[in-house]
């Protein structure tokens, strides 16, 4: 047995080390939580502001069937449908609308804008995702490409699937898009759409098949980055101004922006198109010429006299890629027109109602499209 004197030499021993044990563990319970709480206090705040509807909001009317109803589903829906999205971000859910996005506007266009606006002033929110129907997103994305205020990343999603559908694509593009939104290296390079595991620049992307998955392309100047199951890269930068560089500025007084048409161009074109757009009360025309931005003759005449009265006419092309340049085969100078360079019709037109807000001098609206 041991002897009562080392019995009374451990006992100090022992008082002394079950509290140290205890504090030992409170430290230790305490670098747990701070470190749970500092690594929260880190992660982005995503505000998904839009569900237009569009197709990642869509349902089928029955199961197997091609039919559907766009922007039935609302945003809180499409969040819930990917848990995953928390592991990423903070994410909320605010809605603006619930249409098919062949029906957005101007009115929505500015209702979008200012929610957008109002989210990215918050300084708790890092980003903006914005769902949206395929159909004019390319549309969307642009407007708010040259109208917002702010470098915070802004990411367009979107769905060619129901989310009802076999294979819905939707929770896996809004999966990446919230991951892109989430990069430091998404900050300052404006309006962003990613689709299909490929990210997209706002002033490049456009939809080019009807029901593919694989739509959103940018013909010009390429994508700008790839997504594989949420490792998302870019490459190089935009060149074309945006958002913070944009001279462009809307401000709450308006409510419209200038009607501006636009004509398509074909065999036998005549001047019927061009002037029901004047008599609308146009005060812009994009042409969405053959080939270089070209039109019949009669049409170019026709054009050509609507430039004279204070109609700024923009040649753009119908063909899917390419440059549309000035005094190629028709004298831009004489003419009084302005050549779309890059900008397909879409875009084109979008540019020249924030352009006529400013100012109908083609001189001045040429150079806007030189670095728009």
């Amino acid at each position: 047995m041991p002897s009562p004197q080392c019995h009374a030499a451990d006992a100090p021993r022992r008082l002394v080390s079950k509290p140290l044990a205890a504090i030992a563990l409170l430290l230790a319970i305490t670098m747990v939580v701070l470190s749970a709480i500092g690594a929260r206090a880190d992660q982005p705040n995503i505000t998904m502001i839009l569900a237009t509807g569009g197709t990642i909001a869509g349902t089928q009317t029955a199961a197997g069937e091609p039919g559907y109803v766009a922007g039935k589903d609302s945003v809180a829906s499409l969040i819930e449908a990917v848990p995953e999205l928390k592991k990423i971000a903070d994410v909320e859910g605010r809605q603006v609308s619930d249409i098919g996005s062949q029906n957005m506007d101007a009115k929505i266009w500015l209702e979008l804008l200012r929610a957008t606006s109002e989210e990215l002033a918050r300084p708790d929110v890092d980003a903006v995702v914005i769902a949206h129907g395929t159909d004019t997103m390319e549309e969307t994305a642009y407007f708010l490409n040259l109208t917002l205020k702010s470098d915070k990343p802004v990411v367009l999603v979107g769905a060619m699937r129901p989310a009802n559908a076999l294979s819905a694509d939707g929770p896996m593009n809004l999966y990446n898009a919230t991951v892109v939104a989430a990069l430091a290296e998404a900050r300052g390079r404006g309006v962003l759409v990613v689709m299909n595991d490929e990210i997209h620049y706002a002033a490049e992307v456009t939809k080019t098949n009807t029901t593919n998955p694989d739509t959103m392309k940018s013909p010009n100047r390429g994508r700008a980055g790839v997504c594989d199951i949420g490792a998302c890269v870019f490459f190089s930068p935009t060149t074309k101004r945006h958002t913070t560089n944009s001279a462009f500025s809307i401000g709450d007084e308006v409510s419209t922006l200038p009607y501006v048409a636009i004509v398509y161009g074909h065999a036998g074109m005549t001047a019927a198109p061009i002037k029901g757009a004047l008599d609308d009360g146009a005060k812009g025309i994009v042409v969405a010429g053959v080939g270089d931005g070209n039109m019949s003759d009669v049409a170019l005449d026709a054009l050509t006299t609507a430039a004279k009265t204070g109609v700024v006419v923009v040649r753009s092309t119908r063909v899917g890629s390419g440059v549309v340049r000035r005094d190629i085969e028709v004298d831009d100078d004489t003419r009084g027109f302005v050549a779309a360079e890059e900008l397909n019709p879409q875009r084109a037109r979008i540019l020249l109602q924030l352009a006529l807000m400013k100012t109908n001098d083609p001189k001045t609206i040429q150079e806007m499209f030189h670095v728009y």
